[in-house]
């Protein structure tokens, strides 16, 4: 609110038009500065777009791409099918899974694919966790380069990184390659509905019509507040205490698991809010996530994030972002049992 009052009170009456497509000069200049000190990322105002979240940046990727002659984009097996596919269709493209292993995007397999474009979460991976290998993330611009190929980054959970200091935006590496898209869905809310691309010089332009046809731009008042949210130092204050907060919810998970089910492996705790749990033995996914939504626990199971079945071991997603401590440590406990095979 303090932010809003401030960017309303000073808002000149020229920002109550269309203006620029690429969303306010002032939010593009504070939002580039911000990245590369957090992200290193090779932010420029110029060529920066805001938009309204990560589906619309992925749907003016594509249709931008798509305008370039690109037919076929790649995404993460396990990740978020649904929403490329969907994206890609609307686009003309058609989209094609590239398993995800424990370094991240098999760049092997992707190669093979014959798509020249692909979408990764290499901070964080969803849903498995894991962040992009080094040497996987020199492969993947490796294979751009080589394919005349475009990388859609999804900077998905890298502000919220707990084991040490949150991974560099892969655009940072190849600014010419990589289309980066953020948001302030976790770091702030989901229904402010504002996130950003940084956009490689040649495919610039594209987005900017794509963006100019699909709304003319987004809401100047709410760009503004962000530009004085984060220009004032309040924005980096609030993500220091919210990294604490969750933080003290993953130890609360940490240890209600290891009481309640120390048989189940859990990796993805690096980062972000959710966590991926290993269950030993064969479970039947669907009954066991049925049996604890039967006592109101939410567990999710990996199999809804991938393609196709897949012969392996039950992983369950759980998330622990707008979950307290006490209810995390109860509900973990309620569900122990199931957790344990018994």
């Amino acid at each position: 609110m303090w932010a809003t009052r401030e960017a309303a009170r000073a808002m000149p009456s020229s920002a109550l038009g269309y203006g620029d497509p690429r969303g306010r000069a002032e939010l593009r200049e504070v939002l580039a500065g911000y990245l590369r000190r957090v992200r290193a990322a090779a932010a420029d105002p110029e060529r920066t777009v805001v938009c309204s979240g990560y589906a619309q940046g992925l749907g003016l990727a594509l249709r931008a791409l798509a305008g370039t002659g690109v037919r076929t984009v790649a995404y993460e097996d396990p990740g978020s099918p649904a929403t490329v596919s969907s994206a890609a269709s609307r686009a003309g493209m058609s989209a094609v899974p590239v398993r995800v292993d424990e370094h991240g995007i098999d760049v092997r397999a992707l190669a093979a694919t014959g798509a020249r474009a692909v979408v990764v979460t290499p901070a964080h991976q969803w849903p498995t966790g894991v962040s992009l290998a080094p040497e996987r993330r020199l492969a993947l611009i490796e294979w751009a380069r080589a394919r005349d190929a475009v990388i859609v980054e999804d900077d998905y959970d890298a502000e919220f990184r707990y084991d040490r200091v949150p991974v560099g935006a892969l655009q940072g590496l190849a600014a010419d390659r990589v289309i980066s898209l953020g948001t302030v869905s976790k770091s702030l809310a989901p229904a402010l509905r504002i996130g950003w691309m940084l956009c490689p010089a040649a495919l610039t332009g594209a987005v900017v019509e794509q963006k100019r046809l699909s709304d003319r731009g987004s809401p100047a008042l709410d760009q503004l507040a962000l530009a004085t949210l984060i220009e004032s130092g309040r924005f980096d204050r609030h993500l220091r205490r919210m990294r604490t907060t969750y933080s003290a919810r993953r130890s609360a998970l940490v240890a209600a698991l290891a009481e309640h089910a120390p048989e189940a492996g859990v990796t993805g705790l690096a980062a972000g809010f959710h966590a991926v749990a290993h269950l030993a033995g064969p479970t039947d996914e669907r009954a066991l996530v049925a049996a604890a939504r039967a006592r109101s626990v939410g567990l999710y199971g990996m199999s809804a994030c991938r393609t196709a079945p897949e012969p392996e071991p039950v992983r369950l997603v759980l998330g622990f972002g707008n979950v307290g401590e006490r209810a995390i440590s109860e509900g973990i406990a309620a569900v122990g049992d199931l957790l344990r095979g018994r």
